[in-house]
């Protein structure tokens, strides 16, 4: 064979080999609801962890419903309003939120349907709340600078410009704890947050100063590799887990459904369409990630299963909430790696932690 050819031959095949194409397997699919989209909102958090309780009311009952994602913004904005001006102006507040909060204001108030609280004025306007949080935080800075005392109604102004963007509450039907326990088999004490970060002593809680965390929500510590494990457990037992992450690195690819740390920085541009190595993550390197901001609670998603390429490389099935058309038809499909380095914390329920896990963790 001409030597010529036989190095073009080599080259082509040495492409095929190095420069493969994603192409993802299913090994676990959990049945959840469909994607939805957050829209102009910073409520993630809400999406996440109603997206997050559906699909456990599928587990746990066998019944489907479309819970509203507003009606527990809404509850949330009311208990964010408290704490801003209790705590006089120091204190988190925007649409931020972690997936603790949700289940507190299902604890308290309930959870809605959807076709009893929209959170829109009319169905077809799109979810658009850049207006609404400018005139929020306007009403609360007064309250603080004038005190209460001198602002009595500041509580009534601020309901008033929630209702007139979302709609009114009061009197919507919901579902108690009470029913959710007795008819969907959903415990709301049986969640818990899980995290790995050596600040902090392993298997203790503590409440993780990030500043979406307004509530001072617990957070368990375990060792990063047992925090993975208990992910891959919980998963394989059929259960979903909704997860917080950083998805400010470019190698967190909204558009091609793809999240991944590519071992070599030259690889950043390529690895969102093509398999590279990844970098190994340690326990060290992910807290100073952290510590440097260069990881941060920027946005929350919904772990719905498994997926490998055809390398053998293992992925996590990601609901997001922007829609149908980013991603993969609104999935993102997250490496180990990326998962090991970025997530912030996942909340689970505590069957399906590991047992060793759970013993350590008294629960």
């Amino acid at each position: 064979m001409n030597k010529n050819i036989l190095c073009g031959l080599l080259l082509l095949l040495s492409g095929q080999v190095f420069s493969q194409k994603y192409n993802f397997q299913t090994v676990k699919d959990i049945e959840a609801t469909p994607v939805t989209a957050q829209e102009n909102t910073g409520t993630c958090w809400s999406f996440s962890s109603t997206s997050f309780l559906e699909a456990e009311i599928i587990r746990a009952s066998g019944k489907k419903l479309d819970l509203s994602e507003m009606y527990n913004v809404k509850i949330n904005y009311l208990d964010k309003a408290d704490n801003y001006v209790m705590r006089q102006g120091k204190a988190q507040f925007g649409e931020g939120g972690l997936n603790h909060d949700v289940i507190n204001s299902a604890a308290q108030k309930g959870l809605a349907l959807q076709s009893d609280f929209s959170g829109k004025l009319n169905p077809e306007d799109k979810y658009d709340h850049s207006k609404m949080v400018v005139e929020l935080e306007e009403i609360l800075k007064k309250a603080v600078a004038e005190t209460p005392l001198k602002y009595p109604n500041w509580k009534t102004d601020y309901s008033d410009v929630l209702n007139r963007y979302m709609g009114k509450s009061d009197g919507v039907k919901t579902i108690s704890p009470k029913e959710l326990a007795a008819t969907y088999k959903i415990n709301l004490n049986d969640y818990v947050t899980i995290t790995s970060f050596t600040h902090q002593p392993m298997y203790t809680q503590f409440i993780l100063n990030i500043p979406d965390n307004y509530s001072n929500g617990f957070f368990y510590n375990v060792p990063l590799d047992e925090f993975v494990s208990n992910i891959d457990y919980a998963i394989e037992r059929g259960f979903t887990v909704a997860l917080d992450s950083d998805v400010s690195e470019k190698t967190f690819s909204a558009k091609n459904g793809v999240a991944v740390i590519p071992e070599k920085e030259e690889d950043t541009e390529k690895c969102i369409t093509e398999i590279k190595p990844e970098m190994k993550i340690t326990p060290e390197f992910r807290q100073a990630e952290f510590e440097n901001y260069n990881t941060t609670d920027d946005h929350l998603m919904h772990i719905v299963g498994k997926a490998r390429d055809q390398k053998g490389n293992v992925y996590y099935k990601v609901k997001n909430s922007w829609g149908t058309k980013s991603g993969i038809d609104g999935y993102v499909y997250m490496s180990v790696p990326y998962l090991k380095l970025k997530a912030i914390s996942v909340l689970v329920h505590k069957d399906a932690l590991l047992p060793k896990t759970k013993e350590a963790l008294k629960l």
